[in-house]
């Protein structure tokens, strides 16, 4: 099976982005063909700076490569560097309703933060391009999140819509969602998800020192139960709490309730703490070589590229000669 997923080069990255996405990804290229994008073009739809974007494309790389990410395993590849990505996400937004956009959730609340004439076309069009994305390369399966569900599903209906129209040109793509670490939490406000953009003292930063690590979790917004029990609905900073660590030491949560039946919240903070910084030394250690080997980073990437650029060359033929365009 084919797979296509991608991250925005808006931030670092975090807790959320490692257990949520890279670590699934990781496994799921051992069974199956992954490209894995650095999804430039969506990081432009909302306020950047261009130094930084540039800087962080290859901090987004040198994460891939070194959560493990294997390129000689999966196509790993910067999104603006194939331009039939632009192109397709065209030819989609000439069969997608300006309505269907408008509803959509994400769209809905970015807006909502954005004066009037900071709301560009490029936001309301984001989920086409993230069509084009996944259509381009006939992708089977989509790793994706729970807020990405609405995006996966404008894909489908438009890869629908578009062989109805045209011909049997693409395939429908299914939603690969996680079993557990999917939804890590703000480690300040446990009801919403880790974000790049949100409080730096709510995410762990995967190139953050383990003294960071440690003091963040102690922060960490809990409950006056002190009773490691996972409730997401009365427990949400506990249950957070929860899922990290068992995500890092692949226990499952019950297991993890009967290790701490009889510890505080502190003592639990404090394994918490020791798990992801253990977890996370390898990948720390990685990712200082890399960043320090940008030519390294540019080789995999031209490489990821190349393998990229002929499959969307194939399939963007085809789709053109379908709508009668000359090619």
């Amino acid at each position: 099976m084919r797979i296509f997923s991608g991250i925005r080069p808006s931030g670092q990255l975090h807790l959320g982005n490692y257990l949520g996405a890279l670590k699934n990804w990781i496994n799921l290229q051992e069974k199956h063909q992954g490209v894995f994008s650095i999804v430039d073009l969506h990081a432009i739809t909302t306020d950047y700076s261009p130094e930084e974007l540039s800087d962080n494309i290859y901090s987004i790389a040198a994460a891939y490569l070194s959560a493990g990410l294997d390129p000689e395993k999966a196509i790993i590849f910067v999104q603006s560097k194939v331009k039939e990505h632009a192109e397709l996400a065209w030819l989609l937004g000439t069969i997608t309703p300006i309505g269907e956009l408008k509803r959509m959730t994400q769209y809905k609340a970015k807006s909502k933060k954005l004066k009037a004439n900071q709301i560009n076309a490029g936001l309301l069009n984001y989920p086409v391009l993230m069509s084009a994305d996944i259509l381009l390369y006939q992708a089977e399966g989509v790793p994706i999140g729970e807020d990405q569900k609405q995006h996966l599903e404008l894909a489908r209906t438009l890869a629908r819509k578009f062989n109805h129209r045209f011909g049997e040109t693409f395939t429908i793509p299914e939603e690969i969602i996680p079993e557990s670490g999917a939804r890590i939490k703000s480690l300040q406000n446990p009801k919403q998800k880790m974000s790049k953009s949100g409080a730096a003292d709510g995410n762990i930063f995967l190139t953050d020192d383990p003294e960071t690590i440690n003091e963040k979790i102690k922060k960490a917004v809990t409950d006056s139960e002190n009773k490691i029990k996972y409730d997401p609905d009365n427990k949400a900073g506990i249950s957070n709490l929860i899922v990290i660590y068992s995500s890092f030491t692949d226990k499952t949560i019950k297991e993890t309730e009967k290790e701490f039946s009889d510890s505080g919240y502190g003592d639990f903070k404090a394994a918490v703490a020791e798990a992801v910084i253990e977890g996370l030394s390898s990948f720390q250690a990685n990712y200082k070589k890399l960043r320090n080997n940008p030519q390294k980073i540019e080789k995999i990437l031209e490489n990821g590229r190349q393998k990229a650029q002929k499959i969307a060359t194939n399939n963007i033929t085809k789709i053109k000669k379908k709508m009668g365009l000359l090619t």
